[in-house]
């Protein structure tokens, strides 16, 4: 079979998104697929930029290419999924996010646009009417789900899927620091673990993983140095994947700070690393995973709180080593596997 997998890519931005899709075009060709991707250039600002991007999605022509047929188009990102195709099936990570949940919070800026509630409304209704063209919808999170029906009443069903090389994560020991693997940025909340930093009681240390912006590096490297925290925190910017997978497999546990994921593979990296992942309750995605006292802590978004939930996993590593394995035992459990994904995608 001939599969295009759409998708947009805000040029020179790599993060999770991408990496499904690597994955996904990967595990199609492993089962003798010929499979694709195509990719859209993503910028959502300002308005008439936006726009023209939503009318790439729908005029972009995928019924074939080189005079060969395509046969299927699996969907997945904003505005790649409008594209016209009558074998289309979504798999969705989100929509623009900004004209649904986080409309009229700090992480929107259509609503600083003059006709941003315009916009906001030409999007629902285009989202709408372009996602009911799939045959089937899919999502890749019940975070995601949930919202597709809160705002569009349209319902889909999940297809969780494990991270990249999960099989190469590992347990070494349960060691003296939290490890947070993230693209920096505001959303992702970084600076709450630099706050909670100031108040732990034992010699626990933060190690933060991760390109970013450089107004938020800066932000965060300003606040270590004002609260003297250079011996407690380290900023070690972008690593490898083999680094990554050293530093899970010897921290002693894994925050994860970020506000409504969608899905969040730093949960199922550390799960399968059997370390504990400590989320606050507006985390989104990862609370569909991250069970409180289970396999981590659910907590208020306070650095105090952070911080004793940090020292008490310092205090007592069996603690941390209960928890962990009960994170590994919870993703057994749910059968993450791309047989099943695939199938249910190609049905």
């Amino acid at each position: 079979m001939r599969i295009a997998i759409a998708t947009v890519q805000v040029p020179f931005t790599t993060g999770g998104a991408e990496i499904l899709i690597d994955m996904l075009k990967e595990e199609l060709i492993k089962r003798g697929h010929q499979a694709d991707v195509v990719s859209i250039p993503f910028k959502w600002y300002p308005w008439q930029t936006l726009v023209q991007c939503m009318t790439m999605g729908r005029t972009l022509d995928l019924t074939e290419a080189s005079g060969e047929k395509i046969d299927k188009v699996i969907a997945m990102k904003f505005p790649a999924f409008y594209v016209k195709h009558d074998n289309k099936v979504l798999w969705m990570m989100h929509q623009h996010r900004q004209a649904y949940d986080m409309w009229d919070t700090p992480y929107s800026d259509i609503q600083t646009w003059e006709n941003g509630l315009e916009i906001r409304d030409f999007i629902r209704r285009c989202d709408k009417r372009y996602i009911e063209e799939c045959r089937h919808k899919f999502t890749i999170s019940g975070n995601t789900t949930g919202r597709l029906k809160k705002f569009l009443d349209i319902d889909s069903e999940v297809l969780y899927h494990p991270p990249k090389n999960y099989e190469k994560l590992r347990l070494d020991e349960y060691g003296d620091f939290i490890f947070y693997p993230s693209r920096i940025n505001k959303i992702k909340r970084q600076r709450m673990l630099v706050e909670a930093a100031r108040y732990t009681k034992t010699d626990v240390k933060i190690v933060i993983a991760g390109g970013g912006g450089k107004e938020e590096v800066d932000y965060l490297k300003e606040k270590v140095s004002k609260y003297r925290l250079e011996n407690k925190v380290k900023l070690v910017g972008f690593i490898s994947e083999e680094q990554m997978r050293d530093y899970y497999a010897k921290c002693l546990g894994v925050y994860f700070g970020a506000y409504d994921e969608d899905y969040g593979y730093i949960t199922l990296e550390a799960f399968f690393s059997e370390k504990p992942v400590i989320v606050h309750k507006d985390v989104g995605g990862p609370l569909e995973f991250v069970r409180d006292n289970e396999n981590g802590y659910v907590i208020d978004t306070d650095p105090k709180i952070l911080a004793e939930k940090i020292d008490k996993l310092y205090e007592d590593r069996d603690e941390a080593r209960r928890l962990g394995s009960c994170g590994k035992k919870t993703l057994i459990d749910m059968n993450m596997n791309w047989d099943y994904v695939i199938n249910r995608l190609l049905e």
